[in-house]
């Protein structure tokens, strides 16, 4: 596994892997000495960056990663692994119940989180979501103190706007944003990866394979679990499905000519764009987990990249990615 640089100096594996759906968002959790295993491999496959949060169960995924790698004593194949975890949610009765990035929030996430991660420090702590409640600068200064006092090493923002990113920044040097990002989610090339890369700010795409759709295993007939979260999310309807089976040709086409699988070449799309991006597709299956980290064995011509990128764009995709009310609280 090569590595990459996010920020100035948080080496990782240039793939991640997310752990999210091993605990939440997609139906029942995985059965957990099953996913144990998971996050154990992806180690053994040279994978050093793992993502979690404390809203995802909420708690036990954070639980989960942190005795996955436990005995791997913070190392892996020479380099340091690194967990990222994020705090930004209040929670209720095992729901989230709105944003609250309050300064106290903040660091009781970071003591609970490092004790379910069994870590003495979080390496990258995220913002899960902007709080407006909250000014960004004193977030980012609640973490800049968190770092001074030797509990986190680097400071992160998920789904955050230019103007936030920027005024988070000039307080606490930003290492990575998290954001949604695919061949087929890509309305941060406009502002948001300009302004990051300006910045010298590391990105950690999440959904690079558009909640599996991008993999080509899902169709019309395709059921989710209850409590799949793409029950209800306008790109996975029955008739988006089927329009969008015309990205999945695209991608089709150029696995086969890469002797690939779909997986790869859209998960390889995202690592071309930038030498600054690392994207965290998640998986609960041993398979799929090999499958995805071959991607960095792709590469496109300069020709290719182009071809591809325009024959994706092309495609009308249907449905947006989040309903609206999601667009306006969560955005998960």
């Amino acid at each position: 596994m090569k590595t990459r640089i996010l920020g100035k100096n948080l080496e990782v594996s240039s793939l991640g892997l997310g752990c999210m759906g091993m605990s939440f968002g997609y139906g029942p959790a995985g059965e957990k000495s099953e996913m144990i295993k998971v996050i154990r491999a992806a180690v053994e496959q040279g994978v050093t960056f793992f993502d979690t949060a404390e809203v995802y169960g909420p708690y036990t995924n954070e639980e989960l990663v942190g005795e996955a790698l436990a005995p791997f004593k913070g190392k892996a194949n020479g380099l340091p692994i690194v967990i990222a975890t994020k705090f930004g949610f209040n929670l209720q009765d095992g729901k989230m119940v709105g944003v609250n990035s309050r300064p106290e929030n903040i660091r009781k996430v970071a003591e609970e989180s490092m004790k379910r991660l069994k870590i003495d420090v979080i390496d990258l702590f995220y913002q899960h979501r902007v709080d407006p409640n909250v000014p960004i600068e004193d977030v980012a200064g609640t973490v800049k103190d968190l770092i001074q006092e030797g509990k986190v090493k680097h400071f992160g923002l998920s789904e955050a706007g230019a103007s936030t990113i920027r005024k988070a920044h000039a307080v606490q040097p930003v290492t990575a944003l998290q954001s949604e990002y695919s061949l087929w989610t890509r309305q941060h090339e406009t502002e948001i990866i300009p302004t990051i890369e300006e910045l010298g700010i590391g990105f950690v795409p999440f959904s690079p394979l558009g909640k599996g759709f991008l993999a080509g295993k899902i169709d019309e007939t395709t059921k989710f679990a209850e409590g799949d979260i793409r029950n209800i999310l306008p790109r996975y309807t029955e008739e988006a499905r089927v329009s969008n089976k015309a990205l999945l040709n695209v991608i089709e086409h150029f696995a086969h000519e890469k002797n690939a699988t779909n997986a790869q070449i859209a998960l390889a799309w995202v690592l071309a764009q930038k030498p600054w991006i690392v994207p965290i597709p998640g998986t609960t299956k041993l398979h799929r987990l090999t499958e995805n980290n071959g991607a960095i064995n792709i590469s496109f011509t300069d020709s290719e990249l182009t071809e591809l990128t325009a024959a994706s764009e092309a495609v009308k995709v249907i449905g947006t990615r989040y309903t609206e009310a999601m667009e306006k609280s969560t955005g998960l």
